[in-house]
């Protein structure tokens, strides 16, 4: 019933005032089955589903620690430059508004070359009490 009254309420709303909800903007910032190295995407793990949303701040010319992720994830760069280098030294630059799927099971480190914080949106799809970062 809640959901009936709001539904009504935002409808009555648009209609007494106008607004035109055909001109909301949908941009697909990545949709793959490959990561960022084109490496084919593992099958999801089995297990209670977890999502974890982080919204990450790596500070000027700093340097993540070596790291991988046993899961699928995906992220937005919303501010500033990051460069992405794997083991094997393949190199991702991203800047503000791109999109990164990330290495699964791949050691790999963020760093910041530049004077301004770098500001990430990171989407884990994981398995609730599994780890979704294993440091080196």
């Amino acid at each position: 019933m809640k959901k009936f009254l709001l539904l009504l309420f935002i409808s009555f709303f648009t209609y007494c005032f106008g607004l035109d909800t055909t001109k909301v903007d949908v941009q697909t910032l990545a949709k793959t089955t490959k990561s960022w190295n084109n490496a084919q995407l593992p099958s999801y793990p089995t297990g209670k589903p977890e999502i974890t949303i982080l919204n990450i701040k790596i500070p000027p010319h700093s340097k993540l620690k070596l790291h991988k992720h046993p899961v699928i994830n995906a992220g937005v760069l919303i501010k500033g430059k990051l460069t992405v280098v794997s083991e094997d030294n393949k190199v991702l630059n991203l800047e503000e508004g791109d999109s990164i799927v990330e290495l699964v099971d791949t050691w790999h480190y963020g760093e910041n070359k530049t004077g301004e914080t770098a500001q990430i949106i990171v989407f884990y799809a994981g398995v609730e009490g599994e780890p979704i970062t294993i440091l080196k």
